[in-house]
């Protein structure tokens, strides 16, 4: 009986927190689908909704917001977490770019990088002068303002819920699969997908989001904190979307290789996850949900 009154209670946060998401998620993507398009306003409101689910259900259930895991952590995993995207992600472009003629894009990039300071005329300066340092500082940290907003749903609210009754590969799994569905919308019918057959553009996007999500899911349990799992989506986004993907230019088979619709980001993620959660063995769970 204690077990049966035990499961109800751990289901009942999640069962409010998926409506919450589903509510705040379905109106936005409404618009999203009308207009296909991604308009910055609406991306920003976007990904604050889980955030906005997970601060809602607290709020209802009276459950401490400090259970979201502010605890700031140990210096190791921050820069694990800022420098990993740099580490799985190069290997696939640089190999891209080796094999697949003018799929290397530097002119352009450098045009878009220089643009916002009106530095055209000197675009190298401009480029690795200016733009690259601001984009590794300021641009890191004004991701993370947006990613906190996903981090607070996914890693704050819901994956330690998820492993206090499915164990850690069990939430993994499902958070992941929670997280790539909830993208799906997006990359179906609006100008999310760079133009790659939606099938597999949504299969390498969910494999490459779930095995994130173990990454995450590690980072999460080994340091207490969603603060690693912010930074790792904040530059996962930025040198992703802002470096390699203005790199390379969509010639030949590279949008179906790159990007986070390419199979190589997909394959790179699953070496990552697969090597970063064989390195340490995860801590059982969350004590607070025992209370």
């Amino acid at each position: 009986m204690r077990r049966a009154f035990s499961r109800v209670s751990q289901q009942r946060p999640l069962s409010i927190f998926l409506f919450f998401l589903c509510a705040f998620s379905g109106c936005t993507y409404a618009l999203d689908v009308y207009t296909h398009h991604l308009s910055e306003e609406l991306v920003q409101f976007i990904v604050w909704c889980p955030g906005i689910a997970a601060l809602c259900t607290c709020l209802l259930l009276r459950i401490p917001l400090g259970t979201l895991g502010w605890s700031w952590p140990a210096r190791r995993f921050l820069r694990l977490a800022y420098f990993l995207p740099l580490i799985y992600a190069a290997p696939v472009y640089l190999l891209t770019w080796l094999v697949i003629r003018g799929s290397f894009s530097l002119k352009s990039f450098e045009a878009a990088m220089v643009k916002p300071y009106g530095l055209g005329r000197w675009p190298a300066f401009g480029t690795f002068g200016v733009a690259l340092p601001l984009l590794f500082t300021v641009s890191v940290i004004g991701e993370a303002v947006w990613s906190l907003g996903e981090e607070l749903g996914w890693r704050g609210f819901l994956f330690p819920r998820l492993q206090q009754r499915f164990g850690f590969h069990g939430a993994c799994l499902i958070s992941g699969s929670i997280w790539a569905v909830w993208h799906v919308p997006e990359i179906l019918w609006t100008d999310f997908n760079p133009g790659t057959n939606a099938v597999f553009a949504v299969a390498c996007f969910t494999v490459m989001v779930i095995a994130l999500a173990y990454i995450m899911g590690y980072l999460r349990v080994r340091s207490g904190s969603i603060w690693p799992c912010v930074l790792l989506h904040a530059t996962h986004n930025t040198f992703v979307q802002g470096i390699f993907d203005p790199l390379t230019a969509p010639v030949g088979w590279a949008k179906y290789i790159t990007t986070e619709f390419g199979v190589g980001l997909a394959v790179a993620m699953v070496v990552a996850a697969t090597v970063i959660v064989s390195s340490g063995r995860p801590r059982k769970g969350f004590p607070y949900l025992d209370s």
